[in-house]
């Protein structure tokens, strides 16, 4: 059956709902923001001209310009990735297996204050072809510079470079590299590949005035910049919240993933990279890109494996009255150990702390409900998927 367009059906909410966090202890990174708003309206204009010449006439020396130009603009204002270069691990993304983080923060029009939204650990195999995502629930509670803190607060406080920490410590890895996009950012580069088709299963429809001004309703949907927003934001309705959002996210991302390695047409090479020099800030060159796109052409996104971190809250989880999402220790010692191996992870896709073999294909075809309650099947044939706390 074709993918169906969403409509949209509302306007967002603009209460207090809507809004998900405090916005407290920002002030340096406030000034951030305010520094990579004002250079990327001038990087954004040179960015797309540079594309258009190259590809009317392009030549060795204009692709050696864009691709400078492009580089500044994917690395933010200057000295805002400066505290990665000490902590990132080396590696030749195109033949060597790695390791990003993926974040995507609140940040929404008119504001310049937020934390990280979505925190996710990816490791990618460019040899073997195989991927796993990794979702960390943003209450995880870490240690940044001897406090305790909720993992998506450490942005607010040191940047990237403490995010990458906190993730590193408590994860027990090697980080190579690091992208971040804000909300407008991830509806400009669903639009700019012409929207991403997902299949929602029954129970994961989405309507959610907090999460955006789109209805989305269950089976073959294609989904533009907006929707796609909607989809991996909503939580409210759901009996796990934040897990399956995470779902969400995961199953958005390996959407796009799909469509950049399987669909990309040159004649929105010059849409997308107008959308990458606004909406994106990573360490990752465009020759990274290129040869990691390049490594992965025709990968079948649907098998990238899919779980969070094994992890729970419960009234044992609150310190000085404020609740936190505590990991299973040995389970994710023991799931991050397979993850660094290249093989299936077998964590969970909810709260708790038993998994199984869950690909991003499983997750378009099982229920939320099914997930939170533990009755659901995947592509394993040696279990069920995990269960709540």
């Amino acid at each position: 059956m074709a993918s169906k367009p969403i409509q949209h059906m509302r306007q967002p909410s603009t209460g207090a709902a809507g809004r998900i966090y405090s916005r407290e202890n920002v002030g340096r990174y406030s000034e951030r923001a305010r520094q990579r708003k004002r250079s990327r309206r001038v990087r954004r204009g040179a960015i797309a001209t540079l594309v258009i010449l190259l590809l009317v006439g392009g030549s060795a020396l204009a692709l050696q310009i864009v691709k400078s130009v492009i580089n500044g603009s994917l690395q933010g204002e200057s000295g805002y990735l400066g505290g990665l270069s000490s902590i990132l691990t080396d590696t030749n993304t195109a033949k060597d297996p790695f390791n990003i983080l993926l974040l995507g923060t609140d940040g929404r029009p008119g504001e310049e204050e937020y934390r990280s939204d979505s925190i996710i650990l990816a490791h990618i195999d460019p040899v073997k072809k195989t991927a796993s995502l990794i979702s960390i629930p943003r209450d995880i509670k870490v240690e940044y510079k001897g406090s305790v803190m909720k993992v998506n607060e450490t942005h607010a406080y040191g940047g990237p470079e403490a995010v990458v920490s906190a993730v590193e410590d408590l994860c027990g890895v090697s980080i190579s590299h690091y992208a971040e996009v804000n909300f407008d950012g991830l509806v400009s580069l669903v639009d700019a590949v012409g929207g991403i088709d997902l299949t929602i299963p029954e129970g994961d429809a989405v309507d959610d005035p907090a999460a955006g001004s789109v209805v989305i309703p269950a089976g073959e949907q294609h989904l533009d910049g907006a929707a796609a927003l909607t989809f991996a934001r909503a939580r409210h309705q759901f009996i796990d919240g934040d897990y399956t959002r995470m779902r969400h996210q995961r199953m958005v991302l390996g959407a796009l993933a799909h469509k950049i390695l399987n669909n990309m047409d040159i004649t929105q090479i010059p849409s997308l990279m107008s959308s990458l020099s606004d909406m994106l800030i990573t360490t990752m060159s465009v020759d990274d890109i290129i040869g990691v796109i390049n490594a992965m052409k025709g990968m079948d996104a649907s098998n990238i494996w899919s779980a969070n971190l094994p992890s729970y809250s419960d009234d044992t989880t609150y310190i000085d009255g404020k609740s936190y999402v505590f990991v299973y220790e040995d389970e994710l010692k023991a799931m991050m150990e397979r993850v660094e191996a290249g093989e299936d992870p077998q964590g969970p896709n909810t709260s708790g702390k038993d998994g199984s073999t869950t690909t991003l294909g499983d997750l378009a075809t099982t229920s939320s409900d099914d997930w939170a309650t533990g009755s659901t099947s995947s592509s394993s044939s040696t279990g069920t998927s995990s269960s709540t706390s």
